[in-house]
């Protein structure tokens, strides 16, 4: 029996291949199922996932549906979104619909593998990217991811996207993605904003 379970679903062969391969290499113990699309996915795994790898651009139900059919089907999976190119409005889309985290394809192998973990361990303390880490405070219908809420203590630390990114191992792009997941789930528009509405809530430390 694997450890654990990886299900990536890409329909760019290449890209996908070599992520299993990188995945396989540092993950020896775990057991990957590739799918070419999310109905695929759904027909070929027998067994509940641990960590989910999703495109966004895909044929039939793309990524943002597809996070959506997972959260109904697994909702304490993590999924992690993947995509060589994302406006940051659809990451924030897919952020807000409960995606653990997005990865751009551009980003190194090691920051995939190191958010893989990131997931896994998040698995593994019962803090699923969906039950989010909302801390007491006057607002409790404001639900955060534990990644969104790392970038917010971040952000409200007083921290740049690029630094912040360099502290979680992402790239701008992803960090960029998360504000803006942010800032739609605070009804927020900038950084002051997002720092006086989290600490109206209790949502930072």
């Amino acid at each position: 029996m694997p450890d654990f379970r990886l299900l990536l679903i890409d329909d760019h062969a290449l890209f996908r291949e070599g992520l299993c391969l990188v995945l396989g290499q540092h993950f020896p113990e775990a057991s990957i199922v590739e799918a070419i699309s999310v109905t695929q996915a759904i027909n070929l795994v027998k067994d509940t996932p641990d960590v989910i790898l999703l495109d966004i651009l895909l044929q039939g139900p793309d990524g943002i549906e597809g996070v959506a059919i997972f959260r109904q089907r697994w909702p304490r999976v993590p999924v992690i979104m993947l995509s060589s190119m994302a406006a940051p409005e659809t990451i924030a889309q897919a952020l807000e619909r409960g995606a653990f985290a997005f990865v751009s394809k551009a980003d190194s192998s090691a920051a995939i593998v190191h958010t893989v973990e990131r997931a896994l361990v998040a698995t593994e303390a019962g803090i699923a990217r969906n039950s989010a880490v909302s801390r007491a405070g006057e607002n409790p219908l404001i639900r955060l991811t534990a990644r969104q809420s790392e970038v917010l203590q971040l952000l409200c630390d007083g921290l740049p996207n690029k630094v912040i990114a360099k502290r979680m191992s992402l790239s701008e792009f992803t960090v960029r993605g998360h504000v803006q997941a942010i800032f739609g789930l605070l009804g927020v528009t900038s950084r002051t904003q997002a720092i006086v509405s989290a600490r109206k809530h209790g949502l930072v430390a």
